[in-house]
């Protein structure tokens, strides 16, 4: 049994591995993108639902969309260094990626707490978040 579980452990690492080497385009940066903004509509559905269950799905797509969210192939092969050091793409990236899954977490916590207006308060810090990266990466 535990020569099983490891394998699948070793088999599983090796998958991830593969599949940060293959890149990261700007299409599935899109899809991504797309997945988080449902996610978000169902955070808010679930509030206005008073539905817990419909939060945590929300939450939980968050979760697993926003990890996997970087800086495409093209960004991380730019040779200026120059502009690289000035964008620094990939810090802005993990460090919003961070408070994104922490005020996920507080969201799911306070909710199902019964605490709307906390949940409500982390969901407008997600948004916020949402939108300086945006700002900075889309330039809007």
């Amino acid at each position: 049994m535990k020569k099983l579980l490891l394998k699948l452990m070793i088999t599983a690492a090796l998958s991830m591995t593969l599949a940060s080497a293959e890149g990261y385009s700007q299409g599935e940066r899109i899809l991504d993108m797309q997945k988080m903004a449902q996610a978000m509509q169902d955070i808010q559905s679930g509030f206005f639902y008073n539905n817990a269950d419909i939060v945590k799905a929300g939450v939980k797509d968050l979760k697993e969309t926003i990890v996997k969210i970087r800086p495409t192939d093209a960004e991380v092969n730019n040779k200026d260094i120059y502009e690289k050091w000035l964008q620094n793409d990939l810090k802005m990236t993990n460090k919003i990626q961070k408070k994104i899954l922490r005020k996920s977490e507080d969201i799911e916590e306070r909710f199902a707490d019964g605490d709307a207006v906390q949940a409500l308060q982390a969901y407008s810090k997600i948004a916020s978040r949402c939108m300086q990266c945006h700002i900075r990466l889309r330039k809007w």
